[in-house]
């Protein structure tokens, strides 16, 4: 039997927090499948387009040294279905504080009354990283900041592309 998990998120951008949940995650199943959310009542910074571009570019290295397949998919719908559409068994949430568990907590107990077969997995987040947040990221990036600690190159490339255009 093939483990499948699921690992939903805005990923607006993708930031090193993302990849360290992803790439720990990956770790633990044999497919690992990536939910962006999208939601018609937020007005993201990338397009739903350029964070799957974003996300093939940041885990198809995770995926080659883990040896976990890992898919992006797009939903608009509750994670809990989501991930029971891609039959994963397990859903990946990245813990940064005693304020994320509090919340992670409720949603894993509701998404555990949807879908007894589901499981929530926590990740704590590792302390180089543990400070992160893509909104704090992309506020810094509007306002000409360095964000290089935060994300990769790449995203950070395409981070002052975008709040260039802004400006």
């Amino acid at each position: 039997m093939k483990r499948i998990g699921f690992y939903s998120g805005s990923f607006d951008p993708v930031t090193n927090g993302h990849t360290d949940v992803i790439a720990r995650a990956a770790r633990m199943v044999d497919t690992l499948v990536i939910g962006i959310g999208v939601h018609p009542g937020k007005t993201p910074l990338f397009s739903t387009d350029e964070k799957v571009a974003m996300l093939e570019s940041e885990t198809a290295p995770i995926s080659k040294f883990t040896g976990c397949r890992i898919e992006i998919v797009t939903f608009d719908d509750l994670t809990v279905d989501a991930a029971r559409e891609v039959d994963a068994t397990l859903i990946f949430r990245g813990l940064r504080d005693g304020t994320d568990l509090d919340y992670e907590m409720q949603m894993a107990g509701m998404n555990g009354a949807m879908a007894k077969d589901i499981d929530t997995v926590f990740l704590p987040a590792s302390p180089e990283v543990r400070h992160i947040t893509a909104t704090l990221v992309r506020q810094i990036a509007a306002m000409g900041g360095n964000v290089s600690a935060f994300v990769s190159r790449d995203v950070g490339r395409r981070l002052k592309a975008k709040t260039a255009k802004k400006k």
